[in-house]
């Protein structure tokens, strides 16, 4: 599997693939895949810096909808064992995050907690839309931080650009 995700990759990151790339590799890492996708959006806005908008709102798009995606895995992971076990299922140890609801969601942003707190909210049963706006306020202001100090801090000389 590691070789198709590679050769995927490779094939994504030809220059006519720009936002589609950006657009997949974003949404691959939100799930709970080991991936970054802020290299990705750093190279294609690097290259063509007209593209510093759309990439940004691509990325967060792309990024929004795999947490959603991680959101129903928890979701459907806790109506599963539910109905396994005959009665609704609660951890003591998510008491906290219960008091956040939805709002717990800008956070989806995080390295290594971000992915798995978006699962956590479909376990919690959070209502979707409101996890889905706080998630994408969270990732946006992730990429526009990140990539516009990459920018300020990487001067074109680095990439042979000026």
């Amino acid at each position: 599997m590691e070789a198709w995700l590679w050769s995927l990759l490779d094939t994504l990151s030809l220059p006519q693939y720009g936002l589609s790339t950006v657009f997949v590799v974003a949404f691959i890492s939100a799930t709970l895949l080991p991936m970054g996708s802020e290299p990705v959006l750093f190279g294609l806005v690097k290259l063509n810096p007209d593209l510093f908008w759309p990439a940004i709102l691509v990325a967060t798009v792309g990024n929004t909808l795999g947490g959603v995606v991680s959101w129903a895995m928890g979701y459907g992971a806790h109506q599963a064992i539910d109905k396994a076990r005959g009665s609704p299922t609660h951890l003591k140890a998510l008491d906290w995050l219960e008091r956040f609801g939805p709002k717990a969601c800008l956070l989806s942003w995080l390295p290594a907690v971000g992915d798995p707190l978006c699962a956590v909210a479909g376990w919690l049963k959070f209502p979707l839309l409101p996890c889905m706006v706080y998630m994408a306020i969270g990732k946006f202001l992730r990429y526009l931080i990140m990539t516009a100090a990459l920018l300020w801090l990487l001067p074109g000389d680095w990439f042979g650009t000026h």
